[in-house]
């Protein structure tokens, strides 16, 4: 997905680097649901925004509702500025 033109709030800028931090897993659903150092994030809302445009992904494939740790995507990391993540 391309960074150009992605429009965000300071709810989701907050989000992703609170994803960018670690310690963030998502729900294998159609619409994944964010937890943040185990706890459920406050606006599911926006978890589900940044999910459908590519912003986070799961580092992993897993079954149905199961909770894997989440990841920033390059294009987030574009948005904000951040350095690529290692390889």
């Amino acid at each position: 997905m391309r960074s150009e033109g992605i429009q965000l709030n300071h709810r989701e800028r907050a989000t992703l680097l609170a994803v960018a931090h670690g310690d963030a897993e998502m729900s294998c659903s159609s619409e994944p649901d964010l937890f943040i150092d185990g706890l459920a994030c406050c606006d599911q809302f926006t978890a589900h925004r940044l999910a459908r445009l590519g912003l986070i992904r799961p580092t992993r494939a897993g079954g149905l509702r199961e909770r894997v740790p989440a990841a920033l995507t390059r294009a987030a990391r574009a948005v904000l500025r951040l350095p690529s993540a290692a390889a």
